[in-house]
């Protein structure tokens, strides 16, 4: 082989890895695999005991309901803040 036919060669290799590179290089970015934490193992998680309250107590039930908007919204006013009934 002559210096032309080794050069075509590695040109030719060039590509395949590069692109095996470039791959590797964007799996890690997006992927953070070596940012990443465990957040079952690093997360401390306290469950309370479940209890009814008065405010969980049910006030209303609407059925078969007609109506295309919701009381109280802010279509028209989309920067004033909705307030609870």
């Amino acid at each position: 082989m002559d210096l032309d036919s080794d050069a075509i060669v590695f040109l030719l290799a060039l590509g395949p890895a590069s692109a095996a590179g470039f791959y590797w290089a964007m799996y890690r970015h997006y992927r953070n695999t070596d940012k990443s934490h465990a957040f079952e193992h690093e997360t401390k998680v306290e469950v309370l005991a479940l209890t009814g309250r008065e405010a969980d107590r049910k006030v209303d039930e609407v059925r078969g309901t007609q109506a295309t908007r919701i009381a109280g919204d802010n279509v028209d006013e989309p920067r004033r803040r909705v307030r609870p009934m």
